[in-house]
């Protein structure tokens, strides 16, 4: 059984973008009608050639260039005392940076 193939340019037409646009709920005017009609049908003719190129040979990929994981071993190092990582701070109380209030509470 042959398919018959519906070209896409013949999918969009301005009654389509009309109905869409009420199924929407978007109200549009005769001018933005026909060119999003000329759009929609880019799109669609896109998605098409697209489509008529990807075959089950060629494997799908989510971009170009491989990756690898880029990640490095979690090695523990040296770290502050919590007297040097707060003897900058303007202020400070039982060892932690006191900050103000975000909250519109009383200080």
């Amino acid at each position: 059984m042959s398919e018959r193939r519906i070209e896409p340019v013949e999918i969009i037409t301005p009654d389509v973008v009309s109905h869409l646009a009420h199924l929407a709920r978007i109200a549009l005017t005769d001018d933005e009608i026909t060119r999003l009609t000329g759009e929609l049908g880019q799109i669609v003719d896109s998605v098409a050639k697209v489509a008529e190129v990807a075959t089950a040979d060629i494997p799908a990929t989510s971009h170009p260039i491989p990756l690898g994981m880029v990640t490095r071993a979690d090695v523990v190092g040296e770290t502050l005392t919590t007297e040097q990582a707060l003897s900058g701070a303007p202020a400070h109380e039982l060892g932690q940076f006191k900050v103000s209030s975000i909250l519109g509470e009383e200080q």
